[in-house]
């Protein structure tokens, strides 16, 4: 199978924050590293951290200008020396479609040593780097993209769709490092879910499979609380119209007067991390993973001590969380209504509404396609 690549892509590209993205023609490289790859995009699905990078408040670094979106799916088009495996041992035909990951090196302290590569200090991140020289195409909005010689790839199961495979490629990932995290899951356990996006639903699902007694997901609006019964909730508890109280009250009423067991945290809000400490029983596990935002809160240290809860911070994922997602993905279709969390679907040129979309909370999960 061969393809014919264009000398341009078309791509959404951030030039300032909080400003719209332009739709202009970048290079599309015509060298390939070394263990390196060119996908034609298939699907990019939109993710609360993208919202946060074009409004400028992610604590990250980010090199404008950019291309924004890191959820991406595509068809192999083109292979450097090298790349014909993907990083399970998979072999890549051209017209394979595969998610891939940020990069890391391999050899520093953290990929070796701490033996924690999302953590990496050479690390390079799709829609982070700048676009403005080669290989140019680091991000997802965009018509085609650059595998680096150092990211993960996994090949997509055939039984998941591009639009899934997108919601793989970062949510899901996700949530399976930060249960990669989290520990052992016992079937007496209660397990408290902060925020009914994306994460929140993804986590709710894996934590009933993994055999929560009792699983309880906090957030809003009152139709991703609907859906969130759907992803293995038992209990839903509505932040529009309740105080920290009134949701204390009702954990501890699934409890018998305890507190969660586990409580994980996926809202990106700042002052849910204090709520979360609350909610958690003496001897609990506190797992914070939406806290990507430059936002501070105020919270008493003391009640990690006398409480001895184990706070855990779990960032991103690296290939074998991509892996995992994509399995749990393949096994669960007809378990969970996966599809629902795709609530519109965009084209290139209507990138800036769907994000819009995305800031106001009007969508779970828009995708940008380019079929």
């Amino acid at each position: 199978m061969s393809f014919v690549i264009p000398e341009y892509s078309r791509a959404a590209v951030l030039r300032a924050f909080k400003t719209p993205l332009n739709i202009e023609d970048v290079p599309v490289p015509t060298t390939l590293e070394p263990g390196s790859a060119l996908v034609k995009m298939d699907a990019c699905s939109i993710c609360g951290t993208d919202v946060h990078l074009w409004q400028g408040s992610l604590s990250l670094k980010v090199d404008l200008p950019v291309i924004i979106g890191h959820e991406m799916v595509g068809t192999v088009v083109a292979f450097g020396d090298g790349a014909r495996h993907d990083s399970v041992g998979n072999v890549l035909e051209p017209g394979d479609r595969v998610v891939y990951t940020h990069t890391s090196c391999g050899s520093c302290f953290f990929c070796t040593t701490a033996r924690s590569p999302t953590l990496c200090i050479n690390r390079k991140a799709y829609m982070y780097e700048t676009m403005a020289k080669a290989p140019y195409l680091l991000g997802g909005f965009s018509e085609y993209g650059y595998v680096m010689p150092e990211a993960g790839r996994l090949k997509v199961p055939d039984n998941v769709s591009s639009e899934l495979a997108s919601l793989s490629s970062c949510a899901l990932r996700s949530v399976m490092n930060a249960f990669s995290q989290v520990g052992q899951i016992e079937p007496y356990q209660t397990v408290v879910i902060q925020g009914a996006g994306p994460l929140g639903l993804l986590a709710a699902a894996n934590a009933k499979v993994r055999g929560a007694k009792v699983v309880i997901v906090i957030g809003s609006p009152a139709a991703r609380l609907e859906l969130a019964r759907e992803f293995g909730a038992d209990v839903c508890i509505p932040v529009e119209g309740t105080t920290d109280q009134e949701r204390l009250d009702t954990v501890l009423m699934h409890t018998q007067g305890r507190g969660a067991d586990i409580v994980m945290e996926f809202t990106g809000v700042p002052a849910a991390f204090s709520e979360g400490l609350a909610l958690c029983r003496k001897g609990a596990r506190y797992l914070v993973v939406g806290q990507l935002g430059e936002g501070s809160t105020q919270f008493q240290p003391s009640m990690i001590v006398k409480k001895n809860i184990n706070v855990i911070g779990s960032f991103s994922g690296d290939a074998r969380s991509y892996s995992l997602a994509l399995q749990f993905m393949a096994r669960h279709m007809h378990n969970f209504p996966f599809e629902r969390m795709i609530t519109g679907r965009y084209t290139l040129h209507t990138v800036n509404t769907a994000m819009e979309r995305m800031k106001s909370y009007q969508e779970i999960k828009p995708v940008i396609t380019f079929s």
